[in-house]
């Protein structure tokens, strides 16, 4: 019998390959997501001083969950980097789709003022 290779493993293999590739430095810090059955989380990362500069969660707020609730975490994680001087950042999306909730928290953070 074939056996069925467990979803968060797969999602963990993802991650690893992206992290691989996405380096955050001073200039240009990392935006990692990470997305909870219930809630959202958002930070970012300088890699080569392993700093987290800023963070932001659905849980400081009682957003929720939600699309209508990532979007706000986004937009507050943004306006947290933008009064730390943080214009742009590389985005890292934890392995997940870019779909829903993660796409809900980038458009945020994007009309916000981030650019990556």
């Amino acid at each position: 019998m074939i056996k069925k290779t467990p979803r968060k493993k797969i999602r963990a293999k993802k991650h690893e390959r992206i992290r691989y590739k996405l380096k955050g430095t001073a200039e240009r810090p990392r935006l990692c997501v990470y997305r909870s059955l219930n809630n959202i989380y958002g930070q970012i990362i300088d890699d080569q001083n392993g700093v987290t500069l800023v963070s932001a969660s659905s849980l400081q707020e009682d957003f929720g969950g939600n699309a209508e609730g990532a979007k706000k975490v986004g937009e507050m994680l943004a306006k947290k980097a933008i009064e730390k001087g943080i214009t742009q950042v590389v985005f890292d999306r934890g392995g997940l789709m870019y779909h829903g909730r993660i796409k809900s928290f980038a458009d945020g953070a994007r009309e916000a003022g981030l650019e990556f």
